[in-house]
């Protein structure tokens, strides 16, 4: 059975961890993916993460019957000042180091760009850019190694380091760690591409979307950890790629077939979801898994 899970700062931000898990709770996700900075109010300052903290707020979610999937601490791993980049290593570094007490393993970022606030940038694509990615990660790896938790990174297309499904599996293979994961958004994945006179995308996406899927899943799949579901459209001005699940044109279908023979059980966090749109988008995913027990 997949686990469906919802972003908890689409719903509350610079809230208490009581009044979010009271708003996230008439949803009855399975689980959600928490970014301290962005979603609670008066979180603790570099330094200032404990296991009483931790489980303070994990027993707050838990009591609503909420799993938290995903600590997201996004950051920017090869951000042009080496101050800032080393701060918000340090940041990242204690969120592993305390992710098991929150109750979950995985710790997510995207991974960032030349520009300090990861908008496109022409030196990204560099090779130099990944290298510095890399070094990055190994140091992430190294904590994660001691203290049994998961850095999971995730792709953005013509934007971040990682920006196709090739650049992810060249990062994955030169690290090859157990604790390097994914977090896999097909619609990350898709550039941002308009379309050609026939009618294709131009952006290698095309007519045959499983074949998209199987492609990323061959690259990476077993490195998969979690999902993150919305949508997007194409057109000829190029993609939007900000939309609830179930309101464009990704064909969830296909990808919760291969997701459910491949990855059992994984959890799948709606993104850009609100709201006003979030019952009705768990409530799409819900019904292409008949083995949810609520479906």
């Amino acid at each position: 059975m997949l686990q469906i899970g919802l972003r908890a700062h689409d719903y509350g931000t610079n809230v208490s961890p009581e009044k979010l898990a009271d708003i996230l709770a008439p949803y009855k996700p399975d689980c959600i993916q928490l970014a301290l900075a962005k979603a609670l109010s008066h979180i603790p300052g570099p330094g200032g993460l404990s296991p009483g903290y931790a489980r303070s707020i994990r027993n707050i979610f838990e009591e609503r019957g909420i799993a938290i999937a995903v600590l997201g601490c996004y950051i920017n791993p090869v951000h042009p000042d080496p101050a800032i980049r080393e701060k918000q290593l340090r940041r990242f570094e204690e969120h592993l180091r305390f992710a098991r007490d929150f109750g979950c393993s995985l710790v997510g970022t995207e991974t960032g760009s030349c520009s300090g606030d990861c908008s496109f940038h022409p030196d990204t694509e560099k090779p130099e850019t990944l290298d510095l990615l890399c070094r990055s990660l190994e140091r992430l790896i190294n904590t994660a190694e001691k203290c049994g938790s998961i850095a999971a990174i995730e792709a953005v297309a013509d934007q971040h380091t990682v920006s196709s499904i090739e650049k992810m599996r060249i990062v994955l293979r030169r690290l090859a760690s157990p604790c390097l994961k994914v977090i896999y958004d097909p619609v990350n994945l898709i550039p941002h591409a308009g379309l050609c006179e026939s009618g294709l995308y131009e952006s290698g996406l095309y007519e045959s979307q499983k074949d998209f899927f199987a492609e990323a899943f061959a690259a990476f799949g077993d490195e998969i950890a979690a999902v993150h579901a919305k949508d997007f459209r194409m057109d000829a001005g190029g993609k939007t790629g900000t939309l609830p699940a179930g309101t464009g044109e990704l064909d969830y279908p296909a990808l919760l077939s291969l997701i459910a023979e491949r990855k059992p059980g994984i959890d799948i966090l709606l993104e850009n979801s609100s709201p006003d749109t979030g019952k009705q988008a768990i409530a799409f995913l819900r019904s292409l898994n008949p083995s949810y027990a609520g479906a």
